[in-house]
Protein backbone atom coordinates (compact mmCIF):
# COMPACT_ATOMS: atom_id res chain seq x y z
CA UNK A 1 0.00 0.00 0.00
CA UNK A 2 1.53 3.32 -1.04
CA UNK A 3 1.69 6.40 1.20
CA UNK A 4 -1.31 8.12 -0.41
CA UNK A 5 -3.50 5.04 -0.04
CA UNK A 6 -2.45 4.43 3.56
CA UNK A 7 -3.07 8.02 4.54
CA UNK A 8 -6.43 8.06 2.83
CA UNK A 9 -7.62 4.97 4.68
CA UNK A 10 -6.40 6.32 7.99
CA UNK A 11 -8.07 9.72 7.68
CA UNK A 12 -11.16 9.07 5.61
CA UNK A 13 -12.21 5.53 6.29
CA UNK A 14 -12.11 2.58 3.97
CA UNK A 15 -15.31 3.30 2.06
CA UNK A 16 -14.58 6.90 1.08
CA UNK A 17 -10.90 6.24 0.41
CA UNK A 18 -11.68 3.36 -1.94
CA UNK A 19 -14.16 5.50 -3.84
CA UNK A 20 -11.98 8.58 -4.18
CA UNK A 21 -8.77 6.78 -5.10
CA UNK A 22 -10.60 4.63 -7.61
CA UNK A 23 -11.85 7.74 -9.39
CA UNK A 24 -8.54 9.61 -9.15
CA UNK A 25 -9.97 12.42 -7.00
CA UNK A 26 -7.97 14.38 -4.45
CA UNK A 27 -8.66 13.39 -0.85
CA UNK A 28 -10.16 16.36 1.00
CA UNK A 29 -8.11 15.73 4.12
CA UNK A 30 -4.90 15.39 2.15
CA UNK A 31 -5.29 18.70 0.36
CA UNK A 32 -2.36 20.65 1.72
CA UNK A 33 0.21 17.87 1.82
CA UNK A 34 -0.37 16.47 -1.65
CA UNK A 35 -0.70 19.48 -3.97
CA UNK A 36 -4.42 18.79 -4.24
CA UNK A 37 -4.85 21.24 -7.10
CA UNK A 38 -2.85 18.99 -9.44
CA UNK A 39 -5.42 16.21 -9.01
CA UNK A 40 -8.97 16.05 -10.33
CA UNK A 41 -11.12 18.05 -10.58
CA UNK A 42 -8.73 21.06 -10.69
CA UNK A 43 -5.76 19.59 -12.59
CA UNK A 44 -3.86 22.84 -12.28
CA UNK A 45 -0.74 21.54 -14.00
CA UNK A 46 -2.47 19.79 -16.89
CA UNK A 47 -5.40 22.10 -17.65
CA UNK A 48 -5.30 24.61 -20.49
CA UNK A 49 -5.47 28.18 -19.14
CA UNK A 50 -8.10 30.63 -20.37
CA UNK A 51 -7.11 34.12 -19.29
CA UNK A 52 -5.92 37.44 -20.69
CA UNK A 53 -2.41 36.11 -21.36
CA UNK A 54 -3.54 32.95 -23.13
CA UNK A 55 -5.87 35.07 -25.25
CA UNK A 56 -3.08 37.51 -26.08
CA UNK A 57 -0.82 34.61 -27.07
CA UNK A 58 -3.53 33.31 -29.40
CA UNK A 59 -3.68 36.72 -31.08
CA UNK A 60 0.11 36.72 -31.47
CA UNK A 61 0.07 33.23 -32.96
CA UNK A 62 -2.63 34.21 -35.45
CA UNK A 63 -0.80 37.37 -36.42
CA UNK A 64 -3.71 39.62 -35.40
CA UNK A 65 -1.56 41.28 -32.74
CA UNK A 66 2.08 42.32 -32.66
CA UNK A 67 4.28 43.39 -29.77
CA UNK A 68 6.73 46.19 -30.53
CA UNK A 69 10.13 45.84 -28.90
CA UNK A 70 11.40 48.91 -27.05
CA UNK A 71 15.20 49.36 -27.07
CA UNK A 72 15.32 50.21 -23.35
CA UNK A 73 12.30 48.49 -21.80
CA UNK A 74 11.94 45.47 -24.07
CA UNK A 75 8.38 44.28 -24.50
CA UNK A 76 7.10 45.98 -21.36
CA UNK A 77 5.35 49.03 -22.95
CA UNK A 78 3.76 46.90 -25.66
CA UNK A 79 2.51 44.28 -23.18
CA UNK A 80 1.00 46.92 -20.91
CA UNK A 81 -0.81 48.48 -23.88
CA UNK A 82 -2.07 45.12 -25.11
CA UNK A 83 -3.42 44.21 -21.66
CA UNK A 84 -4.69 47.75 -20.94
CA UNK A 85 -2.61 47.97 -17.78
CA UNK A 86 -2.29 51.61 -16.68
CA UNK A 87 1.16 53.10 -16.18
CA UNK A 88 -0.27 54.85 -13.11
CA UNK A 89 -0.39 51.47 -11.34
CA UNK A 90 3.42 51.30 -11.19
CA UNK A 91 4.88 50.37 -7.82
CA UNK A 92 8.56 49.76 -7.15
CA UNK A 93 9.88 47.02 -4.86
CA UNK A 94 13.58 46.80 -4.00
CA UNK A 95 13.63 43.60 -1.93
CA UNK A 96 15.35 40.61 -3.50
CA UNK A 97 12.23 38.47 -3.35
CA UNK A 98 11.63 37.70 -7.01
CA UNK A 99 12.62 35.11 -9.58
CA UNK A 100 15.32 37.52 -10.86
CA UNK A 101 16.92 38.54 -7.59
CA UNK A 102 20.27 39.38 -9.16
CA UNK A 103 18.75 42.28 -11.06
CA UNK A 104 17.06 43.84 -8.02
CA UNK A 105 18.62 46.18 -5.50
CA UNK A 106 17.97 49.48 -3.78
CA UNK A 107 19.02 51.52 -6.85
CA UNK A 108 17.34 49.14 -9.30
CA UNK A 109 13.95 48.06 -7.93
CA UNK A 110 11.55 45.76 -9.70
CA UNK A 111 8.54 47.54 -11.19
CA UNK A 112 5.05 46.07 -10.84
CA UNK A 113 2.02 47.02 -12.90
CA UNK A 114 -1.46 45.61 -12.56
CA UNK A 115 -5.09 45.75 -13.53
CA UNK A 116 -8.09 43.75 -12.37
CA UNK A 117 -6.95 40.45 -13.87
CA UNK A 118 -3.19 40.56 -14.46
CA UNK A 119 0.08 41.54 -12.72
CA UNK A 120 3.25 42.37 -14.65
CA UNK A 121 6.72 42.40 -13.10
CA UNK A 122 9.69 44.08 -14.79
CA UNK A 123 13.37 44.11 -13.81
CA UNK A 124 15.78 46.47 -15.51
CA UNK A 125 18.22 44.37 -17.58
CA UNK A 126 16.22 41.31 -16.59
CA UNK A 127 16.13 38.28 -18.84
CA UNK A 128 12.35 37.88 -18.68
CA UNK A 129 9.20 39.75 -17.83
CA UNK A 130 7.20 38.02 -15.09
CA UNK A 131 3.43 37.87 -15.35
CA UNK A 132 0.69 36.36 -13.23
CA UNK A 133 -2.79 36.20 -14.74
CA UNK A 134 -6.06 35.60 -12.94
CA UNK A 135 -7.70 32.58 -14.53
CA UNK A 136 -11.39 31.93 -13.74
CA UNK A 137 -10.79 28.19 -13.35
CA UNK A 138 -7.12 27.89 -12.37
CA UNK A 139 -6.69 30.90 -10.12
CA UNK A 140 -3.23 32.40 -10.55
CA UNK A 141 -1.33 31.25 -13.64
CA UNK A 142 2.31 32.27 -13.98
CA UNK A 143 4.15 33.22 -17.17
CA UNK A 144 7.43 34.66 -18.36
CA UNK A 145 8.21 36.50 -21.58
CA UNK A 146 11.80 36.64 -22.82
CA UNK A 147 13.11 40.19 -22.98
CA UNK A 148 15.01 39.51 -26.21
CA UNK A 149 13.67 40.81 -29.50
CA UNK A 150 11.92 38.04 -31.37
CA UNK A 151 9.69 37.86 -34.42
CA UNK A 152 7.41 35.52 -32.47
CA UNK A 153 7.42 36.49 -28.77
CA UNK A 154 5.91 33.79 -26.56
CA UNK A 155 4.50 33.79 -23.06
CA UNK A 156 5.75 30.62 -21.40
CA UNK A 157 3.71 29.13 -18.58
CA UNK A 158 5.72 28.53 -15.40
CA UNK A 159 4.65 26.19 -12.63
CA UNK A 160 7.26 24.55 -10.42
CA UNK A 161 9.61 27.48 -9.80
CA UNK A 162 6.65 29.79 -9.09
CA UNK A 163 4.29 27.69 -6.96
CA UNK A 164 7.19 26.82 -4.68
CA UNK A 165 6.77 30.28 -3.13
CA UNK A 166 3.32 31.18 -4.43
CA UNK A 167 1.39 28.23 -3.01
CA UNK A 168 1.82 28.31 0.76
CA UNK A 169 -0.22 29.17 3.83
CA UNK A 170 0.34 32.82 2.89
CA UNK A 171 -1.77 32.34 -0.26
CA UNK A 172 -4.31 29.99 1.30
CA UNK A 173 -2.35 26.98 0.03
CA UNK A 174 -3.45 27.62 -3.54
CA UNK A 175 -1.42 29.11 -6.41
CA UNK A 176 -1.72 32.79 -5.60
CA UNK A 177 -0.21 36.23 -5.18
CA UNK A 178 2.13 37.45 -2.46
CA UNK A 179 2.60 40.98 -1.17
CA UNK A 180 5.05 41.15 1.70
CA UNK A 181 6.51 43.75 4.03
CA UNK A 182 10.12 43.10 5.06
CA UNK A 183 13.11 44.84 6.56
CA UNK A 184 15.67 45.25 3.77
CA UNK A 185 19.41 45.88 4.02
CA UNK A 186 21.56 48.07 1.79
CA UNK A 187 22.03 45.24 -0.74
CA UNK A 188 18.30 44.63 -1.07
CA UNK A 189 18.41 41.43 0.97
CA UNK A 190 15.57 40.72 3.41
CA UNK A 191 16.72 40.69 7.02
CA UNK A 192 15.07 37.37 7.74
CA UNK A 193 15.85 37.36 11.45
CA UNK A 194 13.89 40.62 11.83
CA UNK A 195 10.73 38.97 10.53
CA UNK A 196 8.33 39.80 7.75
CA UNK A 197 4.62 39.90 7.06
CA UNK A 198 2.24 39.01 4.29
CA UNK A 199 0.13 42.10 3.71
CA UNK A 200 -3.63 42.35 3.36
CA UNK A 201 -6.19 45.00 4.27
CA UNK A 202 -6.19 44.03 7.95
CA UNK A 203 -2.59 45.12 8.50
CA UNK A 204 -2.01 48.54 10.11
CA UNK A 205 -0.25 51.03 7.87
CA UNK A 206 2.73 51.23 10.22
CA UNK A 207 3.63 47.61 9.37
CA UNK A 208 3.26 47.88 5.60
CA UNK A 209 5.54 48.55 2.65
CA UNK A 210 8.87 47.36 4.00
CA UNK A 211 11.01 46.83 0.89
CA UNK A 212 8.85 49.10 -1.28
CA UNK A 213 9.33 52.61 -2.53
CA UNK A 214 6.26 54.67 -1.72
CA UNK A 215 5.20 58.05 -3.13
CA UNK A 216 2.32 60.03 -1.73
CA UNK A 217 1.00 61.90 1.28
CA UNK A 218 -0.35 60.21 4.40
CA UNK A 219 -0.22 62.79 7.17
CA UNK A 220 1.22 61.67 10.49
CA UNK A 221 0.65 57.99 9.79
CA UNK A 222 3.81 55.88 9.74
CA UNK A 223 4.87 53.05 7.48
CA UNK A 224 8.02 51.08 6.52
CA UNK A 225 8.24 52.21 2.89
CA UNK A 226 11.41 53.81 1.48
CA UNK A 227 13.36 52.35 4.42
CA UNK A 228 16.80 50.80 3.95
CA UNK A 229 18.47 49.30 7.02
CA UNK A 230 22.16 50.15 6.90
CA UNK A 231 23.15 48.43 10.16
CA UNK A 232 23.43 44.75 11.01
CA UNK A 233 20.24 44.83 13.06
CA UNK A 234 16.99 46.74 12.82
CA UNK A 235 17.43 49.72 15.16
CA UNK A 236 14.94 50.13 17.99
CA UNK A 237 13.12 52.40 18.18
CA UNK A 238 12.89 52.63 14.41
CA UNK A 239 12.85 56.10 12.86
CA UNK A 240 11.57 56.17 9.27
CA UNK A 241 10.63 59.83 9.19
CA UNK A 242 12.88 60.30 6.15
CA UNK A 243 10.68 57.81 4.28
CA UNK A 244 7.34 59.42 5.08
CA UNK A 245 5.27 61.67 2.80
CA UNK A 246 7.75 61.26 -0.05
CA UNK A 247 6.59 62.60 -3.40
CA UNK A 248 9.87 62.47 -5.33
CA UNK A 249 12.17 59.43 -5.50
CA UNK A 250 14.86 61.01 -7.65
CA UNK A 251 17.25 61.33 -4.69
CA UNK A 252 17.03 57.56 -4.10
CA UNK A 253 17.21 56.06 -7.61
CA UNK A 254 17.28 56.90 -11.32
CA UNK A 255 13.54 57.30 -11.85
CA UNK A 256 14.12 58.23 -15.50
CA UNK A 257 14.95 54.56 -16.13
CA UNK A 258 11.34 53.58 -15.44
CA UNK A 259 8.12 54.25 -17.32
CA UNK A 260 7.00 56.69 -14.61
CA UNK A 261 8.75 58.24 -11.58
CA UNK A 262 6.07 56.99 -9.16
CA UNK A 263 5.42 54.18 -6.71
CA UNK A 264 1.95 55.31 -5.81
CA UNK A 265 0.66 54.52 -2.33
CA UNK A 266 -2.98 54.38 -3.46
CA UNK A 267 -2.01 51.79 -6.07
CA UNK A 268 -0.25 49.85 -3.30
CA UNK A 269 -3.37 49.86 -1.16
CA UNK A 270 -5.44 48.51 -4.05
CA UNK A 271 -2.77 45.94 -4.92
CA UNK A 272 -2.79 44.57 -1.37
CA UNK A 273 -6.56 44.26 -1.29
CA UNK A 274 -6.91 42.79 -4.76
CA UNK A 275 -4.29 40.07 -4.33
CA UNK A 276 -5.93 39.04 -1.05
CA UNK A 277 -9.35 38.74 -2.70
CA UNK A 278 -7.97 36.87 -5.69
CA UNK A 279 -6.40 34.28 -3.39
CA UNK A 280 -9.68 33.85 -1.52
CA UNK A 281 -11.54 33.50 -4.85
CA UNK A 282 -9.20 30.73 -5.95
CA UNK A 283 -9.51 28.86 -2.68
CA UNK A 284 -13.31 29.11 -2.71
CA UNK A 285 -13.44 27.98 -6.36
CA UNK A 286 -11.23 24.94 -5.75
CA UNK A 287 -13.11 23.95 -2.59
CA UNK A 288 -16.51 24.10 -4.27
CA UNK A 289 -15.34 22.13 -7.29
CA UNK A 290 -13.92 19.43 -5.05
CA UNK A 291 -17.23 19.15 -3.21
CA UNK A 292 -19.15 18.88 -6.48
CA UNK A 293 -16.72 16.24 -7.78
CA UNK A 294 -17.09 14.19 -4.60
CA UNK A 295 -20.88 14.27 -4.92
CA UNK A 296 -20.70 13.28 -8.57
CA UNK A 297 -18.39 10.38 -7.70
CA UNK A 298 -20.91 8.95 -5.26
CA UNK A 299 -23.73 9.42 -7.76
CA UNK A 300 -21.86 7.55 -10.48
CA UNK A 301 -21.36 4.60 -8.14
CA UNK A 302 -24.93 4.90 -6.87
CA UNK A 303 -23.67 5.18 -3.30
CA UNK A 304 -25.65 7.72 -1.28
CA UNK A 305 -23.83 10.25 0.83
CA UNK A 306 -24.09 9.66 4.54
CA UNK A 307 -25.60 12.42 6.71
CA UNK A 308 -22.12 13.16 8.04
CA UNK A 309 -20.72 13.55 4.53
CA UNK A 310 -23.61 15.80 3.49
CA UNK A 311 -23.04 17.93 6.58
CA UNK A 312 -19.31 18.08 5.85
CA UNK A 313 -19.94 19.31 2.32
CA UNK A 314 -22.30 22.01 3.59
CA UNK A 315 -19.78 23.09 6.23
CA UNK A 316 -16.91 23.32 3.77
CA UNK A 317 -18.99 25.25 1.23
CA UNK A 318 -20.22 27.68 3.88
CA UNK A 319 -16.68 28.19 5.20
CA UNK A 320 -15.34 28.91 1.70
CA UNK A 321 -18.17 31.38 1.08
CA UNK A 322 -17.66 33.11 4.44
CA UNK A 323 -13.90 33.48 3.95
CA UNK A 324 -14.46 35.01 0.53
CA UNK A 325 -17.19 37.31 1.85
CA UNK A 326 -14.90 38.53 4.62
CA UNK A 327 -12.39 39.60 1.98
CA UNK A 328 -15.03 41.15 -0.28
CA UNK A 329 -16.56 43.12 2.61
CA UNK A 330 -13.28 44.33 4.07
CA UNK A 331 -13.78 42.63 7.43
CA UNK A 332 -11.25 43.87 10.02
CA UNK A 333 -9.90 46.53 7.67
CA UNK A 334 -7.17 48.53 9.42
CA UNK A 335 -8.55 52.06 9.87
CA UNK A 336 -6.91 55.16 8.46
CA UNK A 337 -6.52 58.28 10.60
CA UNK A 338 -5.41 60.75 7.94
CA UNK A 339 -6.12 61.39 4.27
CA UNK A 340 -4.06 59.42 1.75
CA UNK A 341 -3.15 60.80 -1.65
CA UNK A 342 -0.95 59.37 -4.37
CA UNK A 343 1.27 61.02 -6.94
CA UNK A 344 0.64 59.22 -10.23
CA UNK A 345 -3.05 59.89 -10.85
CA UNK A 346 -3.88 56.24 -10.18
CA UNK A 347 -6.79 57.21 -7.93
CA UNK A 348 -8.59 59.03 -10.74
CA UNK A 349 -7.72 56.44 -13.40
CA UNK A 350 -9.00 53.56 -11.28
CA UNK A 351 -12.24 55.23 -10.16
CA UNK A 352 -13.11 56.21 -13.74
CA UNK A 353 -13.48 52.54 -14.72
CA UNK A 354 -16.85 52.20 -12.93
CA UNK A 355 -19.44 50.81 -13.45
CA UNK A 356 -21.77 53.36 -11.84
CA UNK A 357 -25.33 53.12 -10.62
CA UNK A 358 -28.15 55.49 -11.52
CA UNK A 359 -26.98 57.84 -8.75
CA UNK A 360 -23.44 57.93 -10.12
CA UNK A 361 -21.95 55.76 -7.36
CA UNK A 362 -19.36 53.04 -7.90
CA UNK A 363 -17.64 50.36 -5.82
CA UNK A 364 -14.44 51.92 -7.19
CA UNK A 365 -15.05 55.23 -5.42
CA UNK A 366 -12.30 55.95 -2.90
CA UNK A 367 -12.60 57.27 0.63
CA UNK A 368 -8.89 57.26 1.67
CA UNK A 369 -9.56 59.14 4.90
CA UNK A 370 -11.27 56.59 7.17
CA UNK A 371 -10.86 53.53 4.96
CA UNK A 372 -9.70 52.75 1.44
CA UNK A 373 -13.05 52.70 -0.39
CA UNK A 374 -16.19 54.69 0.20
CA UNK A 375 -18.42 51.61 -0.12
CA UNK A 376 -16.79 48.58 1.56
CA UNK A 377 -17.69 45.89 -0.97
CA UNK A 378 -14.98 44.87 -3.38
CA UNK A 379 -15.17 45.75 -7.08
CA UNK A 380 -13.78 42.25 -7.71
CA UNK A 381 -17.39 41.04 -7.81
CA UNK A 382 -17.39 42.30 -11.42
CA UNK A 383 -14.50 40.03 -12.43
CA UNK A 384 -14.54 36.96 -14.64
CA UNK A 385 -13.03 35.03 -11.71
CA UNK A 386 -16.05 35.83 -9.55
CA UNK A 387 -18.52 35.04 -12.33
CA UNK A 388 -16.63 31.78 -12.96
CA UNK A 389 -17.30 30.42 -9.47
CA UNK A 390 -19.40 27.23 -9.43
CA UNK A 391 -23.09 28.13 -9.47
CA UNK A 392 -23.86 26.59 -6.09
CA UNK A 393 -21.10 28.59 -4.42
CA UNK A 394 -22.12 31.77 -6.22
CA UNK A 395 -25.73 31.26 -5.10
CA UNK A 396 -24.56 30.78 -1.53
CA UNK A 397 -22.50 33.97 -1.71
CA UNK A 398 -25.41 36.04 -3.01
CA UNK A 399 -27.73 34.64 -0.33
CA UNK A 400 -25.23 35.34 2.43
CA UNK A 401 -24.48 38.82 1.12
CA UNK A 402 -28.17 39.64 0.84
CA UNK A 403 -28.73 38.52 4.43
CA UNK A 404 -25.84 40.71 5.64
CA UNK A 405 -26.84 43.77 3.64
CA UNK A 406 -30.50 43.56 4.67
CA UNK A 407 -29.51 42.93 8.29
CA UNK A 408 -31.52 39.74 8.51
CA UNK A 409 -28.19 38.31 9.64
CA UNK A 410 -25.82 40.58 11.57
CA UNK A 411 -22.70 38.81 12.88
CA UNK A 412 -20.49 41.20 14.89
CA UNK A 413 -17.69 41.02 12.30
CA UNK A 414 -19.89 42.98 9.89
CA UNK A 415 -20.55 45.79 12.35
CA UNK A 416 -18.31 48.08 10.30
CA UNK A 417 -21.07 48.19 7.67
CA UNK A 418 -23.39 51.04 8.63
CA UNK A 419 -27.05 51.08 7.64
CA UNK A 420 -26.14 53.60 4.95
CA UNK A 421 -23.28 51.40 3.72
CA UNK A 422 -25.53 48.37 3.41
CA UNK A 423 -28.21 50.26 1.53
CA UNK A 424 -25.70 51.88 -0.84
CA UNK A 425 -24.00 48.56 -1.64
CA UNK A 426 -27.38 46.92 -2.33
CA UNK A 427 -28.39 49.72 -4.65
CA UNK A 428 -25.07 49.86 -6.49
CA UNK A 429 -25.03 46.10 -7.08
CA UNK A 430 -28.66 46.10 -8.16
CA UNK A 431 -27.92 48.69 -10.85
CA UNK A 432 -24.54 47.36 -12.00
CA UNK A 433 -24.62 43.56 -11.63
CA UNK A 434 -27.22 42.12 -14.06
CA UNK A 435 -26.57 38.52 -12.89
CA UNK A 436 -28.04 39.14 -9.42
CA UNK A 437 -30.75 36.71 -8.28
CA UNK A 438 -34.30 37.98 -8.66
CA UNK A 439 -34.84 38.48 -4.92
CA UNK A 440 -32.18 41.22 -5.04
CA UNK A 441 -34.60 43.29 -7.12
CA UNK A 442 -36.91 43.72 -4.11
CA UNK A 443 -36.14 46.39 -1.57
CA UNK A 444 -36.44 44.94 1.96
Amino acid sequence: MNHLTATAWRFCGARLARLMLCLGLAMPTLIWGQEFYDAAPIRYRDSTPANCISRLQTELDRGTRRLTYHPEHGYLPAVLRALQVPLESQTLVFSKTSLQVRYINVQSPRALYFTDDVYVGYCRSGEVMEISAVDPQLGTVFYTLDQVQNDSPRFERRIDNCVMCHSTSSTGNVPGHLVRSLYIDADGQPMVSAGGRTVDHTMPLEQRWGGWYVTGKHGTQKHLGNLVIRTRDVPQPLDNSHGHNVTDLSDRLRVDRYLTPHSDLVALMVLEHQTFVHNRLTKANFTARQILAERAAFERLKEPLTPDQTADHARRLRQAADELLDALLWVDEAPLNAKLSGTSGYEQRFAALGPRDRQGRSLRDFDLARRVFRYPCSYVVYSAAFDGLPAELRDTLWQRLWAILTESETPPKYAHLSVADRRAIREILRDTKPELPEYWRREP
